[in-house]
């Protein structure tokens, strides 16, 4: 079996995007004419990718219904079924967790409900990573007006803060884009629930994640409005400090 190089996280219920995602799981909304999910699957594809593992839990006959096997994008999805096997998602964590088995050594994560359609799944970012040791790389973006005190500070050597602003005086949000090794969660209990947030600053104390700035065109969905914002291709916002 080719072991997957890309995760995306879908298994949420997005709560605050009801009542929309009472009957539709939240990574099969549309922006733009195509389900959110969709974005991704084919930036990644693009990037050269063959291999995806899709988490799911709520509504989740659906998405493999709507996406099928990837062949449409030359892709191959495996899908990681956390209500069938759980009962419920497992959170960010438990959810890779789950999923390891189905993934490379390496590999990109990103959560379904980003949209960032300029992002690119560069494959020498990802072979760089992969010839060092950092359990993580992660990309930050300028901090939204929802989360104005941010994640993570930037070092002077391209580490990740858990703690404070780096020397440019800033803490930059996690934009839910990263490169992962299967090391920062092949501790987690297959079926545990776990977030990745607190994992994330743990090894950021043990300096074992890098991080870099995004200043694309970048929205974490979250509610009926932020969907409706990017109704129509002219609705942009750069990322800006």
């Amino acid at each position: 079996m080719m072991r997957a190089t890309a995760m995306i996280l879908a298994a949420g219920r997005g709560d605050r995007m009801r009542p929309l995602t009472d009957s539709c799981p939240k990574p099969l909304l549309k922006v733009r004419g195509k389900p959110l999910i969709e974005w991704h699957l084919e930036a990644l594809a693009r990037s050269g990718v063959k291999s995806v593992v899709i988490n799911t839990a709520w509504l989740e006959e659906q998405i493999p219904a709507t996406l099928g096997d990837g062949s449409r994008w030359g892709l191959h999805i495996h899908y990681s079924m956390e209500g069938r096997d759980h009962g419920g998602a497992l959170e960010t964590a438990g959810g890779i967790a789950k999923a390891l088995p189905l993934l490379d050594d390496t590999f990109w994560v990103v959560s379904a409900d980003i949209f960032a359609p300029d992002f690119v799944f560069d494959p020498a970012k990802q072979e760089q990573f992969a010839q060092g040791d950092l359990l993580a790389h992660l990309w930050l973006v300028p901090n939204p007006d929802f989360h104005l005190k941010g994640d993570f500070g930037i070092g002077e050597d391209g580490l990740g803060l858990a703690d404070e602003a780096g020397p440019d005086g800033l803490r930059w949000t996690f934009a839910n884009f990263a490169l992962v090794r299967r090391e920062l969660c092949a501790h987690i209990p297959e079926g545990k629930r776990a977030a990745l947030g607190p994992l994330l600053f743990e090894k950021m104390r043990e300096r074992r994640i890098s991080v870099e700035v995004w200043r694309g065109d970048w929205h974490n969905l979250g509610t009926p409005a932020q969907l409706e914002s990017l109704a129509s291709p002219g609705a942009q916002q750069k990322a800006s400090a």
